[in-house]
């Protein structure tokens, strides 16, 4: 009988080999930035906010009825746009989301729910053969779910190091830039507090000899005489100069000097700093601005779709139309340049304008224009020749 009871690993734990070296690094606390504490930084919440909520209006279509329901209602305490928004901002976050799915017993998802990433630990079975999960829930009822598989977990990541079992956050590479931008603004509101100390210096001749309180206390005279004659001309003696402070503050060059971790976190997130509200390319125009935020935006619909094709069996893409194109403008735009050209017909462009929720589906048809044949050949025109035949004759006469 052993001694001891001896408690079997579930798995292998998943760990990245620079993890060693910040340990024993005593500078390595600046490694890891929390998301809540980034979400504090105006520049990030804007990316984070703007990339999640257009990934969220799109609309994310599968071909088999099953899967297109979950998608669409995928969990029973909130609607679909604020879990998907959830899920993509803590993407872009921590570079991983998680969501568990609750099947019945046939295997039929019934509702997800959203997992923190400090909710879950993954682990790599001893033979490699896949990813099993240890989950701390929130419900008592339910409590710590250990050695749950890979396929009752939706593991969406981005970037990855150990080929695509676990995400990188995108924060780690803005750790020196973030605390840039912190020590950056102290300075600054520092300059702004300090740069309008004093309005003027009021010298007192011969008066070398002055305590601090009496100089504090004629600073004090001198501003309620200012008070007390209306903002009026200061009148001195001969024993007192007054000259005014010309406040030559370069808090405008410091605002400007950290304007580029903007561009440094625009540039993390793969977007331009225009989305930021930053100058962005001046070379470029609106359209090559918006084709290339919609380059960013498919970048991280690939990672999505991947993951739901994998755990769903079924083919699903993630139509952004909705996103970049609200109002259906440019689309109806391209439809009907391609009518133009000819490639299209009329009944055709009508079609697909009908199918995008561009036009109603009950639209009256097209009027069919009406024109007027002038007749060739009239009895007018032959009686006005032969009056003209005749009208030669009688000249010739």
């Amino acid at each position: 009988m052993p001694l001891f009871n001896q408690k079997v690993s579930p798995g292998l734990a998943i760990s990245d080999d620079t993890d060693i070296l910040h340990f024993l690094n005593v500078d390595g606390a600046n490694k890891y930035v929390d998301a809540r504490t980034a979400l504090r930084n105006s520049d990030i919440y804007s990316i984070v906010f703007q990339l999640s909520a257009d990934l969220a209006n799109g609309k994310l279509l599968a071909n088999m009825p099953r899967a297109q329901g979950i998608l669409r209602n995928p969990t029973q305490t909130s609607n679909a746009h604020a879990f998907w928004q959830s899920m993509y901002a803590q993407l872009l976050l921590g570079g991983e989301c998680f969501a568990y799915r609750w099947r019945n017993q046939n295997g039929i998802d019934m509702t997800w729910e959203y997992l923190r990433p400090s909710q879950v630990t993954p682990f790599l079975l001893e033979d490699g053969s896949g990813l099993i999960y240890n989950i701390n829930f929130d419900e008592p009822e339910i409590g710590v779910m250990e050695s749950v598989p890979q396929s009752n977990l939706i593991h969406i990541r981005l970037l990855s190091q150990n080929g695509g079992k676990t995400g990188i956050s995108p924060l780690s590479a803005l750790a020196n830039e973030l605390q840039i931008k912190d020590q950056s603004n102290k300075l600054t509101l520092s300059a702004l507090g300090r740069s309008i100390i004093a309005p003027g210096v009021l010298r007192i001749q011969h008066g070398g000899l002055l305590s601090d309180e009496e100089k504090a206390s004629r600073s004090r005279q001198f501003m309620k005489q200012t008070t007390a004659s209306n903002n009026g001309p200061i009148v001195l003696d001969d024993l007192e100069e007054y000259t005014p402070l010309e406040v030559k503050s370069n808090v405008a060059q410091l605002l400007n000097q950290v304007t580029w971790t903007s561009a440094q976190i625009a540039k993390v997130y793969g977007v331009s700093d225009s989305i930021i509200n930053g100058q962005g390319d001046q070379q470029s125009s609106i359209q090559m601005m918006g084709n290339a935020y919609v380059k960013s935006l498919s970048r991280y619909a690939k990672a999505i779709t991947g993951e739901l094709n994998n755990k769903l069996n079924a083919n699903i893409t993630l139509d952004l139309r909705s996103a970049i194109d609200p109002l259906g403008d440019e689309y109806a735009s391209t439809i009907a340049n391609l009518q133009k050209n000819g490639t299209l017909g009329a009944n055709q462009a009508t079609w697909l304008l009908q199918q995008a929720n561009y036009l109603p589906d009950d639209m009256p048809e097209k009027e069919k224009a009406t024109t007027q044949v002038q007749p060739v050949g009239s009895d007018n025109q032959l009686k006005g020749g032969e009056e003209d035949d005749n009208e030669d004759s009688e000249n010739h006469r």
